[in-house]
């Protein structure tokens, strides 16, 4: 694979990191009243369609092949912004 698409997949993937984030506390804040079961069931589709649209933009930008290091900007994404969330007491 390229370095340009390796460096576009790497950074697609950071900015998803960070949209997960902000797309979860938003989702947890609206069903935390809610029922168990519904609570699982929105979870679950949740996650769904992140991930569905994570593969469908990974696969417009490299054919849809996913490196570990790809993961872990996942992560660094989400763990960057709730840091961020987190020093401004949000």
């Amino acid at each position: 694979m390229p370095v340009d698409v390796q460096i576009k997949s790497i950074l697609l993937s950071i900015l998803f990191g960070i949209l997960f984030c902000i797309a979860l506390r938003i989702n947890y804040r609206y069903i935390k009243k809610t029922s168990v079961i519904l609570c699982l069931i929105v979870n679950l589709l949740f996650v769904l369609d992140f991930v569905l649209l994570y593969f469908t933009l990974l696969k417009y930008i490299n054919g849809g092949i996913v490196h570990s290091y790809f993961l872990i900007a996942i992560v660094f994404g989400f763990i960057i912004t709730e840091l961020y969330f987190k020093k401004r007491g949000v």
